[in-house]
């Protein structure tokens, strides 16, 4: 049983949100404070929000036009769309909702390595993941492999069923990248015991699922003619041609057992502790399965482990550590750093992860020498910059009781204003979470 202790708010706000902004109010009830954000939509983030429609007419403009170096309408789109997703992350009231979109968006990677993917990258976001964060699993599988940014990013929009019409006139052939990631990646994964068979198959059920740039409405199409043609063999169960047969498919997966313990394993790393407990990923599990794969329940579910409210242990990644540096000074538009260009020095440029498995969840792949001494380095120069303000007292709002004894007394020695506000931001405690 937790008790009020086990539930402190600063904790609940560094553990499950994105630190405390400043001096807003802590929550008299930290466990309800978490699961009501799970009960309330998201604020507007920027106006006009992301979309497909305005992404995929900035691609097809700067096809046509070929623009030179710094002129591309889908980058000028992305720069303004990250940017204010990043202002959001600043001053949201539910920051727990917020870490679950990026989490799912990570889950999930699209990543601006494939260009193609710029101009509707933050419509991915917007469309396919924050909808659906405290739904059914199902359904952002299902919105996640109709978005134009996955379509283009695991070359589905490309691929052909070598038996359909357009196949069979021009030679065209399958590709099999969004059915292997679909399925290693985002539901069932290795776990379920699929072969290379499986992996072909879901890549014929899913050919014709492709993408509109030309005409309008621009998005999602299904291409008749580009499908592979008769029922299909997945898994050991059977699913018909057409459109209706990939939606099939896809809702399988994604309540198939091993996706429940999939699903389950990364919530408890990513929330809990790099090397979670078996019976914690049990538990999230269990919820999983019998909520049919609501993850509004698996979320509320993770607030209530007993071992998510022990002392921190998670190491914040580089866009975690300076959205809660951001917040923890509360400083002015106009004096705010440019995160985009912060977090992409620290080495986790906003959208930009090395490959489809996104970017990783451990201490290990991010507390680097050369990593750690970056974070140091931003962390003196950020400090600089602060003014006339009393480290301590930020220390103190920012932390609580989680700010150790030995880091308030070396402020309180340090030389400067901008030492000691140089030790909180590197301070072990302000880099966990």
């Amino acid at each position: 049983m937790m008790n009020a202790m086990d539930t402190n708010p600063t904790h609940a706000m560094v553990r499950f949100g994105l630190g405390r902004r400043a001096a807003e109010p802590l929550p008299a009830d930290p466990i309800a404070w978490l699961l009501g954000q799970l009960h309330t939509g998201d604020t507007p983030r920027i106006d006009p929000p992301p979309s497909t429609q305005a992404g995929l007419t900035a691609l097809r403009e700067d096809r046509v036009n070929k623009p030179q170096p710094g002129q591309s309408k889908a980058r000028a789109l992305f720069v303004a769309q990250a940017a204010a997703e990043l202002e959001h992350a600043l001053t949201t009231p539910a920051p727990f909702r917020e870490r679950l979109v990026w989490f799912w968006t990570n889950h999930f990677t699209v990543s601006l390595r494939r260009g193609e993917c710029t101009g509707v990258a933050c419509a991915f976001i917007e469309e396919a993941i924050r909808p659906h964060v405290t739904g059914p699993f199902a359904e952002m599988v299902l919105a996640v492999m109709r978005h134009p940014a996955m379509l283009m990013y695991l070359d589905n929009a490309r691929s052909v069923g070598p038996a359909s019409i357009a196949g069979e006139r021009r030679n065209l052939g399958l590709n099999e990248n969004l059915a292997r990631e679909c399925m290693e990646l985002h539901t069932v994964s290795p776990l379920a015991g699929y072969t290379q068979a499986d992996v072909a198959a879901l890549a014929r059920i899913l050919t014709g699922w492709s993408i509109e740039v030309q005409g309008e409405p621009k998005g999602f199409v299904f291409r008749p003619r580009t499908h592979e043609p008769g029922t299909k063999m997945l898994m050991g169960h059977r699913f018909p041609e057409g459109e209706e047969g990939g939606v099939a498919a896809l809702r399988f997966l994604a309540a198939h057992p091993s996706a429940n313990r999939f699903l389950a394993t990364k919530l408890v790393r990513h929330f809990v502790a790099d090397d979670p407990a078996a019976g914690d990923i049990r538990r999230i599990e269990t919820v999983l399965r019998d909520t049919n794969g609501n993850l509004g329940a698996a979320a509320a579910a993770l607030v209530r482990l007993e071992s998510a409210w022990r002392p921190a242990t998670k190491l914040r990644t580089p866009r975690e550590y300076v959205v809660a540096a951001v917040r923890a000074l509360d400083l002015p538009e106009g004096n705010r750093p440019n995160m985009m260009g912060v977090i992409g020095a620290l080495g986790e440029p906003f959208m930009t992860a090395p490959a489809p498995n996104g970017w990783p969840d451990k201490a290990t792949d991010w507390s680097a020498p050369e990593a750690v001494m970056r974070r140091i380095d931003w962390a003196n120069g950020f400090a600089g910059r602060l003014g006339p303000r009393d480290p301590v007292e930020i220390a103190d709002l920012a932390l609580g009781p989680l700010l150790r004894p030995a880091t308030l007394e070396a402020m309180r020695r340090a030389g400067s204003r901008r030492d000691a506000f140089t030790l909180m931001l590197a301070s072990a405690e302000f880099q966990r979470r």
